[in-house]
């Protein structure tokens, strides 16, 4: 409780390079394993993708077990069936001749014991999975290339590669998450893939921009490092990345528990997912990616590589005299920044007596 009300107040002083490290290693091993998933695994990719036919029939109280036990007797077991909310019934199957599709048909309608013109169907080509694959990597290039621009005349070339490198990382991680747990890739996937990266980028440029602010304190009165103010901007904006990821999130648990559970709106549920994903990891990316990533690049630069070397050489241990997110030291006015206070010499005692009022001289009484 004393942690989240130092945060709440702005006082909190963590120091995040102890911590960028680890982040490093951990996203560098979750994209490894998302990578190795994709490789093995693959994605479960939907009709719209694979192409194939769909069947759809209310059938209350009809299971999946009971829908494969009767597929299976006219060779289509290995069909893919789900209830969709409370008695929906999808079958999906490669199924491009008619008579398959029409058995297929009168069975579900005998299973469900409704008409056989209760029964939709619906078949959709390889063709639109590939135009709208094909459209996302379009619009995912330019989209990057844009940002790149932007962020570099905004702010600087190495916070815009790291925001690049981040919004990668969350893609990666994202689209592994659907492989690992074999979540079904439709065409409100792609599109809340896409959406997440905004937020990613936000989420960043929030942090960038406040670094971009502090940029002047460095070097100091040889008290702060690029990595020291870095990690004291995070400090002043970590409230703010944590009320708008908390704002952000909670319509899209709406949309999985309401829409999706409750309602039974699969196309919600596709959608509200991947959101969460990706926003869960663009939060974290912002923080323990991007931020250690252009600290990198940007202390490469000889400004500030001499302020750490000079740091580093009066302070022998190398730490910085400046703890991360801890206030700064107020100056008094008109006293150089540099200047030293004077020690008192040695073997003078120390006291913390208040030293007594001048008395006023009085003015002589007139005669």
């Amino acid at each position: 409780m004393n942690a989240l009300r130092r945060v709440a107040r702005g006082e909190n002083a963590i120091d995040f390079q102890k911590w960028w490290k680890r982040g490093l290693v951990l996203s560098l091993l979750l994209v490894l394993i998302s990578v190795g998933s994709l490789v093995f695994r693959g994605l479960n990719l939907g009709i719209d993708f694979e192409g194939g036919t769909s069947w759809e029939v209310p059938a209350p109280g009809v299971s999946v077990g009971d829908a494969r036990e009767a597929l299976g007797e006219i060779g289509q077991a290995q069909a893919k069936i789900q209830v969709v909310g409370t008695d929906l019934l999808r079958v999906q199957a490669d199924a491009s001749d008619g008579d398959v599709q029409d058995q297929v048909r009168s069975r579900l309608a005998e299973l469900a014991a409704v008409d056989v013109g209760e029964v939709s169907v619906s078949t959709v080509g390889p063709t639109w999975g590939d135009e709208i694959t094909r459209s996302a990597v379009r619009a995912l290039i330019i989209f990057m290339i844009v940002i790149l621009l932007y962020l570099t005349v905004r702010l600087e070339w190495q916070m815009a590669v790291a925001t690049i490198v981040a919004m990668a990382h969350d893609i990666v991680i994202s689209v592994g998450v659907y492989s690992i747990f074999q979540f079904e890739v439709t065409p409100g996937t792609v599109i809340a893939f896409l959406t997440i990266l905004g937020y990613s980028i936000y989420d960043t440029i929030v942090v960038f921009d406040k670094v971009k602010e502090n940029e002047n304190k460095v070097g100091v009165s040889n008290r702060m490092t690029y990595a020291d103010m870095v990690s004291l901007s995070m400090n002043q904006v970590l409230l703010r990345s944590i009320n708008t990821t908390v704002v952000a999130i909670l319509p899209v648990l709406a949309i999985l528990v309401v829409g999706a559970q409750i309602l039974g709106a699969v196309t919600l549920q596709e959608f509200g997912l991947a959101l969460f994903v990706g926003m869960v990891v663009g939060a974290y990316s912002s923080l323990f990616v991007a931020a250690p990533i252009a600290t990198l690049l940007r202390e490469r630069e000889p400004r500030f590589r001499s302020v750490r070397q000079r740091i580093e050489s009066t302070h022998g241990d190398g730490s910085s005299p400046v703890v991360s997110g801890a206030p700064e030291a107020v100056e008094v006015p008109g006293t150089p920044a540099s200047t030293p206070r004077p020690k008192p010499p040695i073997g003078t005692p120390m006291t913390t007596a208040i030293p007594p009022r001048p008395r006023k001289k009085s003015k002589g009484k007139r005669r």
